[in-house]
């Protein structure tokens, strides 16, 4: 089973910074892509950014490109997302998926997914 977890989330003003992690088994990064989606209230869940098996490539939302970095750590056991340039409509629950390497911005791609963490960007 593959089990992913978030964490990182929290509240911060407009102009700021997070950095999310999705702790991963070592082997789910080299067997999968893995993504960072978003979800806010009354919206469909949305990519954010995907890096490819083995790590070597991403592909970004146009929404994030340049204030958005996805990367993985050396021992292949955690994905992050750096968050820069904050927005309000960043505002979302933020979840990382495992999946296929298919279409990388279609929900469907991913087959496991963790339980979210919230991030709150305020005026």
């Amino acid at each position: 089973q593959v089990q992913l977890a978030e964490s990182g989330g929290g509240s911060v003003q407009a102009g700021g910074s997070l950095r999310l992690s999705c702790a991963v088994a070592a082997y789910t990064i080299s067997t999968y892509c893995v993504g960072w989606f978003r979800q806010a209230p009354g919206k469909k869940r949305e990519i954010v950014a995907r890096i490819y098996r083995p790590g070597t490539g991403t592909n970004y939302a146009d929404s994030v490109k340049g204030r958005f970095t996805i990367s993985q750590d050396s021992a292949k056991t955690a994905v992050y997302l750096q968050m820069n340039s904050l927005k309000p409509e960043d505002t979302a629950m933020y979840y990382c998926a495992a999946g296929g390497c298919g279409v990388w911005n279609n929900v469907t791609t991913y087959v496991h997914w963790g339980q979210g963490t919230q991030v709150t960007v305020s005026t």
